[in-house]
């Protein structure tokens, strides 16, 4: 019972600390790219960047400093 706790325990620390560092962008063909964050924050942990949407994403100060720019103009080549 205690390795199973400790077990979760450990899943759970880990996935927090993913979505600390890590920008997770879902792109249009379903593929989802991983940016390091320049901050430690929860925000924009999940990124939706179908469609339209990529133009908010470029003009968003804290993706564009973890390099979301270097990111969509790949993914449109």
């Amino acid at each position: 019972m205690n390795k199973i706790l400790v077990l979760i325990a450990l899943g759970a620390l880990l996935a927090f600390g993913a979505a600390l560092n890590y920008h997770f962008i879902l792109m249009d063909n379903n593929e989802i790219k991983v940016l390091k964050k320049t901050e430690l924050s929860i925000d924009k942990t999940l990124v939706d960047a179908r469609g339209t949407k990529r133009l908010q994403l470029i003009l968003d100060p804290v993706l564009v400093k973890a390099g979301v720019k270097d990111v969509i103009r790949n993914a449109v080549e």
